[in-house]
């Protein structure tokens, strides 16, 4: 499964500094609130740059995935979703559906990702001060961080599991 994910993201990778100039994608209207309880209202970002030339152009594709499992949502470009009190929210490209994979990581776990590649997104609406951390492929923290307001970009190449509380 290392070398699929490798693969696909130097295949990934590849697309991008060939389509650096191109971007894809509009934003489309505002898909309903709908996570229930409070929490922060965000936008997701356009499309990534060169994600409709990939789909186009017939590479095989995976859609994201965490272990143990998530709520998650798919959302348009541009669309708004609800980022809710207690959950650390991330966000990839899902290049099987043209659109945003939005984990909603609520429970206390340390998540494994399966075919995250490229610029995506996170914001962290946990309650109390819980510190999150990004790894490596050797189990090295990349970034750890605490709850904060609005979204942050990542670029999820390098980040193989997910702690989002300790």
């Amino acid at each position: 499964m290392r070398h699929k994910r490798s693969l696909i993201g130097a295949i990934s990778a590849l697309i991008l500094v060939l389509t650096a100039g191109v971007t894809a994608g509009s934003a489309q209207a505002a898909a309903p609130l709908d996570q229930g309880g409070a929490g922060q209202v965000l936008r997701v970002p356009a499309a990534p740059a060169g994600a409709a030339v990939a789909s186009g152009q017939g590479l095989a594709a995976t859609t994201p995935a965490v272990s143990p499992s998530a709520t998650y949502r798919h959302m348009q470009p541009g669309s708004s979703f609800r980022c809710s009190s207690g959950a650390l929210c991330t966000g990839v490209w899902d290049p099987t559906t043209s659109d945003w994979k939005v984990f909603f990581l609520t429970i206390c776990a340390r998540y494994s990702l399966s075919y995250w590649g490229g610029t995506g997104f996170y914001a962290n609406n946990q309650t109390g001060s819980p510190t999150s951390t990004f790894y490596d492929s050797s189990g090295n923290a990349i970034k750890s961080f605490k709850p904060f307001s609005g979204l942050r970009y990542q670029d999820w190449n390098p980040v193989w599991s997910i702690r989002n509380c300790s």
